[in-house]
């Protein structure tokens, strides 16, 4: 009896000691605000409006330190340098993800941008990057020239929906590129269910019981009906699972009948049977790439429109240089190095309103500037914090785009720098994980942005009594996705002169080009 109270002591003991060290920071971890027993410093983690609380403690503890949250340590990288040297060059070690439970279960574990590193990762990312590498990305700009011009014409039309004809314009271009087929309403419910499906899987995912669950994977064993919340998630899937090989289904059906137009899925196809990718997975693999295209571009474009109605004078500026370019005639990419203001504009935009801040994982231990960096520790990239550093960015709350006058260097050129500090911006990420879309958003941000300056006034609502009503540039998403929540904007054409144009331009489009169902007569 006394050895097995002995032996039972003992376990309990060591059980004890063993959950002591939950939420404590470990000797040698990089450094951190103060620690609470078993959650650590969860109680200080902000709810809204992250990255300000993380520049704070950058301030205090460095460009590199470390939060205890339960079981899991996340370290956040508050400088250029430090992405660079461990996102950058250490890419092998920091590309994976961590697990992020809830969001899995709605993906079911086939989420790219969720996906570990992997074989699975890398043979997908070598597919994907024959349709987004930077010569194939050149010869996307007819589906985008198309997409604009109604664009502009729908926004000529119904100006308050500027909202859902900025997201159909991006969906559409990114349906073509992947599917081979667009999108030419506003209502379209494909079009509604991608926009709605994406926000709730980003709410599910940033929820508080989502980080409990990756925080203390012990709760993952409630039945669903004490878990109500992957209940959902499992729902969610189930719609999501319908979308993406639905569409991937329809494009193997298009296939086999011989009617397919040239697009991602086609390659897809081929790759599916000597790869051994499953339809499921396949579905994915396109659903989540039309997810990037839609929700990332379309984010940027509703941020560049607010940025317009709080900053008016950087409209005035850049009219001047379109007028001076363009003159009554709509730009196009042909136009992009004579309009230095408005590549600013893109690349303002991007740094004013990055649209994705997904946390990486290490693969393996390692060690930086001294610290002990663990296998499976969350690495975060303080991008906006970095964004709005009044050190780097002079006025960060400013929309400025003079500060890029001189940086004539694609998104890509300014990534691959030796020195990070001349870094454009960090809004298409960095490492392995870096956007391989980023050749293509750059072309859609430079058309759209150059031509709604050149054919339309942005200026704020006002309410019954004659008072500007401005949109608040704090009030943001949460989650995966980050983007202003709906603001009113008043959109007006600059003159008969530009409305004729448009009009002509996108009349032209739709009789020669497009068939009585809106799609392609024939494949550019």
């Amino acid at each position: 009896m006394s050895i097995l109270l002995t032996i039972i002591i003992t376990a309990l003991a060591a059980g004890l000691y063993e959950l002591s060290k939950v939420g404590r920071r470990p000797k040698g971890y990089p450094p951190g605000p103060p620690t609470l027993p078993l959650i650590g410093n969860l109680h200080q983690m902000p709810k809204k409006r992250a990255h300000v609380q993380f520049s704070k403690w950058a301030e205090e503890y460095g460009p590199i330190y470390s939060l205890m949250l339960g079981t899991q340590c996340m370290i956040i990288l508050s400088s250029d340098r430090v992405i660079k040297d461990l996102l950058d060059k250490r890419g092998n070690i920091y590309s994976s993800r961590p697990e992020m439970y809830l969001g899995q279960v709605v993906s079911n574990y086939q989420r790219l941008v969720l996906m570990e590193y992997g074989p699975t990762w890398r043979m997908i990312r070598t597919i994907i990057h024959a349709i987004l590498n930077v010569k194939a990305a050149a010869s996307y700009v007819p589906y985008q020239d198309l997409e604009n011009k109604q664009m502009l014409s729908d926004l000529l039309k119904e100006p308050d929906k500027f909202i859902h004809h900025i997201r159909r314009y991006s969906n559409s271009f990114t349906t073509q590129m992947v599917f081979g087929f667009r999108v030419t309403s506003i209502d379209d419910p494909k079009l509604v269910q991608l926009y709605e499906g994406f926000e709730k899987f980003c709410e599910v995912s940033g929820t508080t019981i989502g980080a409990l669950l990756d925080l203390f994977p012990v709760l993952r064993r409630l039945p669903d009906a004490l878990l109500p919340i992957r209940k959902y998630a499992k729902r969610l899937h189930k719609e999501e699972r319908e979308l993406y090989v639905g569409h991937w289904m329809d494009v193997k059906r298009a296939i086999k009948g011989g009617s397919a137009k040239p697009c991602f899925c086609v390659d897809l196809a081929r790759a599916q049977s000597k790869e051994n990718i499953s339809d499921d997975l396949a579905g994915y693999v396109s659903g989540t790439l039309l997810e990037a295209g839609s929700d990332t571009t379309a984010a940027t474009l509703i941020g560049f429109v607010q940025a317009m109605i709080l900053f008016p004078e950087v409209q005035e500026n850049a009219r001047k240089e379109l007028d001076r370019v363009c003159g009554d005639r709509m730009p196009t990419m042909e136009d992009e190095p004579n309009l230095p203001y408005i590549r600013g504009c893109v690349k303002e935009s991007l740094r004013w309103m990055p649209p994705v801040d997904v946390p990486h994982a290490a693969i393996k231990d390692d060690e930086y500037m001294g610290f002990k960096i663990p296998k499976g520790t969350m690495i975060l990239s303080n991008v906006r914090g970095i964004h709005f550093s009044p050190t780097r960015y002079p006025n960060p709350h400013t929309f400025s785009p003079s500060r890029y006058l001189s940086d004539s260097r694609t998104a890509a050129e300014s990534a691959n720098l030796s020195d990070p500090s001349q870094r454009d911006h960090f809004a298409f990420g960095a490492g392995r994980r870096i956007c391989q879309g980023m050749h293509i958003a750059e072309r859609s941000l430079f058309l759209s942005i150059s031509r709604m300056l050149w054919a339309f006034t942005f200026l704020p609502k006002k309410d019954k009594n004659g008072v500007e009503v401005l949109p608040d540039p704090e009030d943001l998403t949460e989650g995966i996705l980050i983007q202003p929540r709906p603001f009113l904007a008043d959109i007006r054409v600059r003159g008969k002169e530009y409305e004729k144009e448009i009009m002509e331009a996108w009349d032209g489009a739709r009789r020669g080009l497009l068939d009585g169902k809106g799609q392609w007569k024939s494949v550019p």
